[in-house]
């Protein structure tokens, strides 16, 4: 990519885009394209066809997406699987017609089995079935990457899709409805602390086994992608190290200060038990993460003590 290039970022207002539009612009991109809902509906393929008729686009990062945890993909299990096809189907589709020169699709760790083979590598996709959970999510972000792949195909594009194992930082979402499991587990043990509680009662066992990637790593990841040369269409990002849900949260609560009791409800749902990356691929094409998990708290939680708070429901 070339500084003046014309990039569009989809989904630049979410966790993902906005780190990747932090990103291109440190890196000195003077041309990063944007557009929120009312500039154009992605779920809309009219809107996103006359949007790229407006524009000469040279490179897309497909972040856009409805995303949640657990309870959010349980509980709008319809809105998941519609608008996640909708979006990447619209903009994919509509990147081929407008010859983009290069697109990256971004999925997610949560399309691998359920019970798939630890580290999880790239060829292990549908081996297996999926977390019940989230299947509708998961299959909607299969149906995008097996776009990408057919595209290449025979279109012969360079489109790329990037599986990042679980992500958090700055800009996170933490509405305890809809957020994934660091951005929730700060806000509770938070709000604990502050009332002066002397313990947290949180979701499932705390034994599932999770890696984690700094949001800011992962867009890092994507503009160092779409700078190499085209090798593969699917490649994972994570950091290679996980940690049980009970030493994650005795981690956050030390960086909060919270020194009461965690507490876990074993009648509620734990979701994939372990979920780690084999990220050799990207690893092998010279890229690893910069920011250790103690380190990417710490700065996240900064973020939500200025921030972040503003941002829940």
């Amino acid at each position: 990519m070339k500084h003046n290039d014309a990039i569009y970022v989809a989904g630049h207002n979410g966790l993902v885009g906005s780190a990747i539009v932090r990103q291109l612009t440190a890196g000195g991109f003077n041309n990063v394209v944007t557009s929120d809902r009312r500039a154009c509906d992605l779920t809309d393929q009219a809107a996103v066809n006359a949007w790229f008729d407006q524009h000469e686009i040279d490179y897309v990062f497909l972040a856009a997406a409805r995303v949640g945890g657990i309870h959010a993909n349980n509980t709008y299990r319809a809105e998941f699987i519609q608008q996640n096809l909708a979006i990447q189907t619209n903009v994919i589709h509509a990147a081929y017609q407008h010859e983009v020169k290069r697109l990256l699709f971004l999925g997610s760790s949560c399309i691998y089995p359920r019970d798939c083979p630890q580290p999880m590598r790239e060829e292990h996709l549908l081996t297996g079935p999926l977390e019940p959970t989230n299947e509708p999510y998961a299959i909607a972000k299969i149906a995008g990457l097996k776009m990408v792949q057919a595209y290449n195909a025979q279109y012969h594009t360079q489109y790329l899709s990037l599986m990042p194992t679980n992500l958090y930082g700055v800009n996170d979402n933490f509405d305890l409805n809809t957020s994934h499991v660091i951005p929730a587990l700060i806000r509770k043990i938070t709000e604990a602390k502050n009332s002066g509680s002397d313990k947290v009662l949180l979701w499932g066992t705390g034994r599932p086994r999770r890696e984690f990637l700094l949001v800011d790593d992962l867009a890092d990841a994507c503009i160092f992608c779409l700078q190499q040369e085209h090798r593969y269409d699917v490649v994972n990002v994570g950091s290679g190290e996980e940690v049980t849900i009970k030493e994650l949260a005795e981690l956050i609560a030390s960086v909060v200060g919270f020194t009461g009791k965690i507490t876990f409800d074993s009648s509620m749902p734990d979701g994939t038990p372990r979920k780690l990356l084999d990220s050799s691929r990207i690893r092998e094409m010279g890229w690893q993460p910069k920011t250790s998990l103690a380190q990417g708290i710490r700065a996240t939680y900064t973020w939500y003590l200025d921030k972040g708070s503003e941002k829940v429901a």
